[in-house]
This record gives C-alpha cells, sequence and structure tokens, in this order.
C-alpha cells in the first residue's frame, strides 16, 4: 500500500566528419521565453496554505512517516523577500513544518543537513556537535555557467535552444549515477529559472563524507574544475566518457554548429583556432578567417577538415582534436562545491522562483525530457485558478511523480532498516 496516494497513473550520426556538416543549414524558428511573474506576499500565503506537498517533502526527508531524526535533525533555512536569511531552523513533525512556514511566508526555503542534534538548539551545545552527518548527494547545473558557448541567450535568460545544455547534462548525468554507481532513488528538480538540480537519496549516498562526494562529482566533470573550459581526459578514455560522447556527438551538428554557431564571432572563432595543438595550422586558420570574414560556425568546421589536409598536419589526431572540443562545449558542466560541501543548503522542491513565479517542480528524465516552457507551473496562474487544491492544477502531475519516487524511497528504507536489524540480532549471542 502506497504512503502517498496518487489520484491517477504515470502516464545517429557523427559530426566527426566533413561530410556530415550541412554548412548552408540554418538554425530553427522563433525563441520562446520563460514567464516572469514576481509574487506577492498573498500569493505566497496562499500557496503554502493551500498547494505546497508538505507531507511529501516531510516524507522525503523523514524517510518514514514516524518522525526520526533524518527530519527532526536536519536544518533548513528560509530567505526573506527583504533579503534576510534564517539559518538552522529544525522541526519535530510535518504539521509544525507546515504551519511554521505558513507563519514566516519565507520567498522559498531550503533544505540542509541532518545534525548529530537540532539545529534550533546549536547554541546550547558544542560547536563540534554541530557537523553534519548525513545529507542527501546534490548536484546543480546552471545554464550561466554556459556562456562562452551558446549565442542565442546569456545571463538569467534562456530559450528553448541553449535548454538543450541542460537536457543532454541531465541525460548523461542521470545515467552515469544509475549505472557506474548504483543510485537507484535520483530526482530532478528545476530551479524555477535556468538550471536544474538533482537529488540522490539512497541510503548510501546520503552518509557519503565530503572526500568522497567530491571524488563522485570530480569522476562526472571531465571538464577543469577551475576554468570549466578545458579538459581533464585521459587515453585511453575511460568508458563513462565514450559514452557520453555518444550522446554529445549526434547533438553536436545541431545544436552548436547551427543553432549556436558560436565561432562566426570573430573573437571565439580565434580561441577555437588556438585549441588547435599545430602551430601552423593554428596560424591558418585564424589568417583564413580573417581574410574570409562571415563564415558560419559549420563551414569553420569544414575549414579544419580542409586545411588539415592541405597542410598535410601530422602532428596531432584531427578525430581527437574534433572529439574533445565537442566536450568542451557540451559536457555537463557542474558546480562541484554544491556537491562536495555536506553544510550547503539548496533551493527545496516546491518552492517559488521569486524572480519569475514558476515553481521548482521535479520531474524524471526517463519519462521525458522536461521542458520548462511547457511543464512548468506559475504560481499566477496557480493562485488565479481559485482552486485550493493541488489535485485540481498544474501542480498535479508533479506532485504524484514526487509521490511516486517517495513511496519508493520510504519502501526501500524499511527493507533496509529490517536487515540492519536482523545484521544485529546474528551478532548477539
Amino acid at each position: 500500500m502506497p504512503i502517498l496516494e496518487n489520484s491517477s497513473s504515470p502516464p545517429a550520426s557523427s559530426p566527426l566528419s566533413s561530410s556530415q556538416v550541412n554548412a548552408d543549414a540554418s538554425p530553427p524558428g522563433d525563441e520562446v521565453s520563460l514567464k516572469n511573474y514576481k509574487p506577492s506576499s498573498a500569493d505566497m500565503a496562499y500557496y503554502y496554505e493551500h498547494f505546497l506537498p508538505f507531507k511529501s517533502i516531510y516524507l522525503w526527508l523523514n524517510h518514514s512517516q514516524a518522525a526520526q531524526a533524518d527530519f527532526t535533525m536536519r536544518e533548513f533555512a528560509f530567505e526573506y523577500k527583504s533579503g534576510a536569511y534564517q539559518r538552522y531552523n529544525s522541526f519535530h513533525s510535518a504539521s509544525e513544518f507546515k504551519q511554521s512556514v505558513v507563519k514566516a511566508q519565507p520567498t522559498r526555503f531550503e533544505v540542509g543537513a541532518v545534525y548529530p542534534v537540532e539545529p534550533r538548539m546549536r547554541k546550547s551545545v558544542s560547536k563540534a556537535l554541530m557537523k553534519p552527518i548525513a545529507k542527501e548527494l546534490v548536484l546543480d547545473i546552471d545554464l550561466t555557467d554556459y556562456d562562452d558557448v551558446r549565442t542565442c541567450c546569456s545571463g538569467t535568460d534562456i530559450c528553448p535552444k541553449c535548454w538543450r545544455f541542460i537536457t543532454l547534462a541531465v541525460k548523461i548525468v542521470h545515467r552515469t549515477l544509475q549505472e557506474d554507481f548504483g543510485f537507484e532513488h535520483l530526482v530532478w528538480v528545476f530551479s524555477g529559472r535556468r538550471g536544474v538540480h538533482c537529488w540522490v537519496s539512497d541510503y548510501r549516498a546520503r552518509i557519503l563524507d565530503e572526500t568522497r562526494r567530491r571524488a563522485i562529482v570530480e569522476y562526472l566533470d571531465v571538464l577543469s574544475v577551475k576554468s570549466k573550459k578545458t579538459l581533464n581526459l585521459k587515453k585511453p578514455y575511460h568508458p563513462h566518457v565514450e559514452r557520453a560522447f555518444e550522446v554529445l556527438r549526434d547533438e553536436f551538428v545541431e545544436v552548436i554548429l547551427k543553432q549556436q554557431d558560436p565561432w562566426s564571432l570573430p573573437d571565439r572563432a580565434e580561441a577555437l583556432a588556438r585549441t588547435v595543438p599545430d602551430y601552423k595550422l593554428s596560424s591558418a586558420l585564424i589568417r583564413h578567417w580573417k581574410e574570409v570574414p562571415g563564415r558560419t560556425s559549420a563551414e569553420k568546421w569544414l575549414d579544419v577538415d580542409a586545411l588539415y589536409q592541405q597542410l598535410k598536419v601530422r602532428s596531432f589526431d584531427l578525430q581527437d582534436w574534433k572529439k574533445e572540443t565537442i566536450f568542451a562545449t557540451m559536457y555537463p558542466r557542474l558546480d562541484v562545491e554544491v556537491s562536495r560541501q555536506m553544510n550547503h543548503l539548496l533551493k527545496s522542491p516546491f518552492c517559488v522562483h521569486p524572480g519569475t513565479g514558476n515553481v521548482c517542480v521535479p520531474f524524471d528524465p526517463s519519462e521525458k525530457d522536461f521542458d520548462p516552457f511547457a511543464d512548468t507551473p506559475n504560481l499566477g496562474v496557480l493562485v488565479g485558478s481559485g482552486e485550493t487544491e493541488w489535485q485540481k492544477t498544474g501542480l498535479r502531475h508533479s506532485v504524484e511523480l514526487f509521490n511516486r519516487f517517495v513511496n519508493r524511497l520510504v519502501s526501500e528504507e524499511v527493507r533496509h532498516k529490517r536487515g540492519r536489524a536482523e545484521d544485529k540480532e546474528n551478532l548477539e549471542f
């Protein structure tokens, strides 16, 4: 019997060959923008009172219906419209959790780690005790980290073209976490504007120390931690790198050469040429692109092939350079510190983004690619509907998806605890 009830059931070609690049192709049509709705205090009060699924969030973090330390010893932070930020909140129950949020009306609340003592009692205990002992492994992917390669938008703006970077990142990271690390309980959450968060809730993920968290995220992060533009690849390429390449290669022509067209800009084209490890070829490319201005990225990609052959370059493998260029432009760009630091707090699922009014809804990439322009409920619409139950609003699909995830997680926790209890009994004489 599920703990959380739902009202319904859940619903190639390679760019490495110059012959496969159509230099005359044009990018697809019109761009779409996310809504920008700034919620009022009354909007937030209505949302917290009627729509936010507090019980679902409680069960997700508590791993049981009966209150336990996973929830009661966990830190929550409130951010207010004034800019004030209140840390070290903690609660004894789902009802106290809801009552506190409804009363405080923060613009958002964040989820932190589990501590040996209640965070709200921290001033009465030694600082040495206030060290995190458990927390979900989290990953953060933000489109602003792609500003050196996307041309359609920059900063906080996004459109369907650049959102493709996020879709590909989710696909690669999700598969790697499942297949290479064996994690099962993953939930992805839209940040409300320009990125996504992944929460890994498996028991063994929650108890990882910071060293192991860093090791996992650095395994995933083949781009240089510092610059995000240089590669940290070694040959022979790791199987997970080769697997990611299969995904990126099939999208490179469409996403980079046609849609983004970054190397049509002279400064970016010169930067690309300077990554070529042969000085003679690099100089020839820079000179040629200055002499023949106005060439597209697709045309310049073909120029590399042509001049490589014309100059009879033998100092490096062109296919390796192309492969690394594809990784440098398209591979997931992760915030290592967000994943490593156990005391780092992250916005909870179902919070509302204060700048857009979009609800930070969870999604399942194995179900479908998430589309922030079509799949995101907006607070203005929710409040304007006049409804008082999430089941009758655009939140329904997202809450039901999250409830299925929570039910699977809690069921696994019950089995895990039963197994540990049996092991303990077997050790007693």
